[in-house]
């Protein structure tokens, strides 16, 4: 079993995260989980805030940003497909040594929650039960773990021959694992596949912790498992069991904060994590600077990048808080306008689609656009993508709440009237 020094009680996935049938059928072990069930973690030193040194509380006083919060955690309990609070009496029980300090338990949830949103709308994307976005407190308590030779890394402490499998990039200079969209994309689209096949979020779980190949001989063998007990008796081990669990304790205590003397924190509209194109190579440095972060503070969400320098045709994008990717994509424009009648060589400004697995190029002046008309396949998820905003702004400025787009439709692309 892997321990991390500065958090000792995350769960690690182990070497194979998909199936054995990629590697050896035998295997039946994918992930770990200490014996020791509150998941206390901390950042670590050389980590730090997006917006000042690591002691520093995060703002929250905004009241449109505590409506975007609020709508996060009520998208997240709409979104939950598993069992509730008094299910079973270990999910209670793990719920209230979760919250046995309320005032350090809301803590972590404040550092973890530009990440944790970032997740949410991932697993929505995917139409994934909401209970998975919990998986990288489990696994890491939401840090980007950086790996070390054959070892788990990222947040979801996935292996390097995993991650070879998921599609995720690892070289000396960037490593997939440890991007945030990237590896949310991958574990999300897997998990999709796993219900797909099984039809159970719970056996969802399980096939996460051990194998997918594993549950499906399990399966042979037993038969799917009854709706009762909530956390399926099979021959597994113990800590496949307590992965499930604390997914479940997680949801539980999202599901009824009041009942554990908890206030989930909220997250401002503009420190919500966006997408923003990196058009050309740059340095860490120039590109912190265009940003108005700290090196740290960028490379706190852009772990990926293990150089000094953004390899634009590697690393592509940024993700930013919404208001620092708005002074990024600001900046570029004002060298490229300052570059346009000297010898410098012009900054493009144009912007990338992020869609599952490509980036297509849109022009430059979609930065600056208004509306957007929808095109025939089109999601709010894509669109919110292509332009570095959240789904959840273009709901509220558009009035969607949740309807479906239609081929045609006009979106307004800000606030402004």
């Amino acid at each position: 079993m892997r321990r991390i020094a500065w958090r000792p009680l995350l769960p690690v996935l182990s070497s194979m995260l998909l199936a054995a049938c990629a590697v050896t059928p035998s295997q039946n072990s994918h992930s770990t989980i200490a014996s020791k069930p509150l998941p206390t973690f901390k950042v670590p030193v050389t980590v730090q805030p997006l917006n000042g040194p690591a002691t520093a509380p995060v703002s929250e006083t905004s009241a449109t940003g505590s409506a975007q919060s609020s709508d996060t955690w009520q998208q997240l309990r709409d979104s939950f497909a598993m069992s509730d609070c008094d299910a079973d009496p270990s999910i209670l029980a793990l719920a209230r040594q979760y919250t046995k300090d309320p005032a350090h338990f809301e803590d972590q949830v404040r550092l973890a929650l530009p990440q944790l949103a970032y997740v949410q709308e991932v697993a929505s994307h995917y139409d994934v039960a909401g209970e998975f976005v919990f998986l990288p407190w489990i696994e890491s308590g939401f840090q980007s773990v950086p790996g070390r030779r054959n070892r788990p890394a990222g947040m979801w402490q996935i292996m390097p021959l995993t991650a070879d499998h998921m599609g995720l990039r690892v070289d000396g200079r960037y490593d997939a694992r440890l991007d945030i969209d990237a590896s949310a994309n991958a574990v999300m689209k897997l998990l999709k596949q796993y219900h797909d096949r099984f039809g159970d979020w719970r056996v969802v779980d399980y096939a996460y912790n051990v194998g997918e190949f594993n549950i499906a001989r399990l399966i042979e063998k037993k038969g799917m498992p009854p709706a009762e007990p909530v956390v399926p008796r099979w021959p597994v081990k113990s800590v496949t069991r307590e992965h499930l669990t604390r997914l479940l304790a997680m949801a539980c205590v999202v599901r009824e904060p009041d009942r554990f003397n908890v206030s989930l924190p909220t997250l401002t509209d503009d420190k919500h994590l966006v997408q923003v194109n990196v058009p050309q190579s740059m340095a860490v440095t120039q590109a912190a600077s265009n940003a108005g972060l700290s090196v740290g503070a960028l490379k706190n969400t852009n772990a990926a990048i293990r150089s000094n320098t953004i390899d634009a045709s590697k690393s592509s994008y940024l993700l930013l808080p919404a208001d620092h990717a708005q002074q990024f994509r600001d900046s570029l424009l004002q060298q490229n306008t300052a570059n346009a009648g000297s010898d410098q060589p012009a900054v493009v400004t144009d912007d990338s689609t992020k869609e599952t697995d490509a980036h297509r190029t849109k022009p430059p002046s979609d930065a600056h656009r208004k509306t957007h008309t929808v095109t025939s396949g089109e999601s709010l998820w894509q669109i919110a993508h292509r332009y570095s905003l959240s789904t959840k702004k273009l709901e509220q400025w558009n009035n969607l709440h949740g309807q479906k787009l239609k081929p045609g439709q006009i979106l307004k692309l800000s606030g402004d009237r």
